[in-house]
Order: C-alpha cells, then sequence, then structure tokens
C-alpha cells in the first residue's frame, strides 16, 4: 500500500509546522526531536531558528548522540559545548541520548546484517519521536536523509562504529560497505519499530552538498533548494527525496550530486529497509501550496 508523502516548494519555518500539521497526528508524552545539530565548522546544517516553530509546538527535547570520529561531538563535554555554540542549548532542552553508560540494546531479530543494536540509553526516556531531516548528499551513505538519522543517528558512539563496521565495531569506517548499508537499514528498523504510530518525519531538501552536516569542511551546495517533504513512513519519505533529485534534470549541479549517491549505492539502504518490511518504497506524493 502507497505511503502518503506531502511535499511543498517553499522552505520555511513557518512551512515546517504546517507539514507537520498535514499528517494529522499528535506525538504523545515527551518527544525527541532527532535532527542534525551540526559538525563545527560546517556551513550547510539547519540551525535552531528554522527549526524552532515546529519544536516549540511539540514540546520536544533535541536529542543527538556522540560521534564515532574524532571532531567537536566525539565527547559528551563537548558534543555538549556545541549544543550550546550552535544555539541549540539556547532555545531548547538538549539531550545527549548516548551522554552516559551502558548503552540501550535494541534487538533486530530480522535483522540481515545486525541482530542488536546500541542507542544511546536517554533514549527510554520518550515516549515518541520527530525526526527532522536534512536531505543531502553523504561521504558513506550516498545520502542522508530520515534513515540516517534513525540509524547512525540514534545509534550510541560505539553503536555508529558497529553500524559501519557492518556488525564488526574494530572494523569501523574500513567495513564491508554493502553490509554498513543493510546494517544502516537493520538500525532504522529497531528504532522505527519501537515509536511505530508515535513518529513523525520531515525532510527539507535545501542547501543540497554532497557532504553532510558531519563534515566540518564540506562543500557548498550544488542544487538549487527544491523543497519540503513530510510523511509517517520514514522509507517512503526517503525514496521520494531520491526521486526528486532526478528530477531536477535542469539543475547543473545534478550530475555531481548523482556521482555521489550512486557511487556509494546510496539507494539500497532504501532498499534494504524496504525488505524489512517497517514502511514502502510505494508513495503517493502530495503536492501543497
Amino acid at each position: 500500500m502507497a505511503s502518503k508523502v506531502y511535499f511543498c516548494r517553499t522552505i520555511t519555518p513557518e512551512k515546517v509546522l504546517e507539514m507537520y500539521k498535514l499528517l494529522e497526528i499528535e506525538l504523545p508524552g515527551n518527544v525527541a526531536v532527532k535532527l542534525h545539530s551540526g559538525e563545527k565548522g560546517n556551513q550547510n546544517f539547519l540551525g535552531p531558528d528554522f527549526w524552532k516553530p515546529m519544536i516549540d509546538h511539540v514540546q520536544g527535547t533535541v536529542v543527538e548522540c556522540n560521534t564515532a570520529y574524532a571532531g567537536a561531538r566525539d565527547v559528551t563535554e563537548r558534543h555538549e559545548q556545541l549544543m550550546r555554540d550552535h544555539g541549540w542549548a539556547t532555545h531548547f532542552n538538549v539531550d545527549i541520548l548516548d551522554g552516559e553508560g551502558p548503552d540501550m540494546q535494541l534487538l533486530i531479530p530480522g535483522g540481515k546484517v545486525i541482530g542488536k543494536n546500541y542507542v544511546g540509553k536517554h533514549l527510554a526516556h520518550y515516549d515518541s519521536l520527530l525526526v527532522l531531516s536534512h536531505f543531502k548528499g553523504h561521504p558513506m551513505g550516498g545520502f542522508g536523509g530520515a534513515l540516517k538519522q534513525l540509524s547512525i543517528g540514534i545509534a550510541s558512539s560505539y553503536g555508529k562504529r558497529v553500524i559501519h563496521g557492518a556488525g564488526d565495531a574494530d572494523k569501523h569506517f574500513a567495513g564491508d560497505h554493502t553490509g554498513f548499508l543493510e546494517a544502516m537499514a537493520d538500525a532504522a528498523s529497531c528504532v522505527a519499530k519501537r515509536f511505530a504510530g508515535k513518529a513523525a518525519y520531515i525532510s527539507v531538501m535545501k542547501n543540497l552538498s554532497v557532504d553532510c552536516d558531519c563534515c566540518s569542511d564540506a562543500e557548498d551546495p550544488c542544487m538549487a533548494d527544491i523543497g519540503m517533504l513530510a510523511s509517517l513512513d520514514p522509507i517512503a519519505i526517503d525514496q521520494a527525496g531520491l526521486d526528486l533529485i532526478y528530477a531536477q534534470k535542469d539543475d547543473p549541479g545534478l550530475p555531481h550530486m548523482l556521482q555521489r549517491i550512486e557511487s556509494r549505492n546510496g539507494v539500497h539502504t532504501v532498499e534494504a529497509a524496504a525488505a524489512l518490511g517497517f514502511g514502502s518504497r510505494e508513495y503517493e506524493l502530495i503536492e501543497v501550496e
């Protein structure tokens, strides 16, 4: 059955909230708001002013996890400082989910590559999940959207190494690439199922660089802004984002973006996620003004 994906070409903070309301869902209890806080030096991430109306509406807590690579977000104290430096802690309650151990372990009975996902233990404090994705390219995954937020984004620092290593944390970034993409799908599945019926997804196709917001030295955007997507299905919203990229045939930056996505076989994460059955690649795109 096709999932509904709403699409709007206008990109404003107010429109984000309008898109959310189209989903006709009220997220219950304590709402975890997963977004990308932006690595120190990154110029492309979407900041707190952009997301403020949306986060205020759900009275959510901005959640992040420490990185598995050296930088401003790999250690809790530095990560918390960056959250202050980037203004997140000024506007919102902030929670580094794996700021203290031990990790929460989520089982993945049908996982193709990993059978267990390691996430920040504070995830247990939340009743519902709002995923605010900045859809763009990614150095390893080809692209980053909702599935990346559910997997790498919510995994603890150790859990990130397990996913990147396709189940072997010691291999880390040197793990089998196809296994890494499938491990992302596995990890996303258990988080999506944990919050089934209590999660919403919004993706903003703006500042379209081939690099992720995790890059401190990211390329500037190569494509024009496209718009915003909203859905209750994380697989459908990522598939719609990819399809919209391919549809920009007159954009001179399209070949560069496609080289990044296709050279990393980015679509395989969506394929693997669909095979796990927690969403669908089939969707109805509903364009709104």
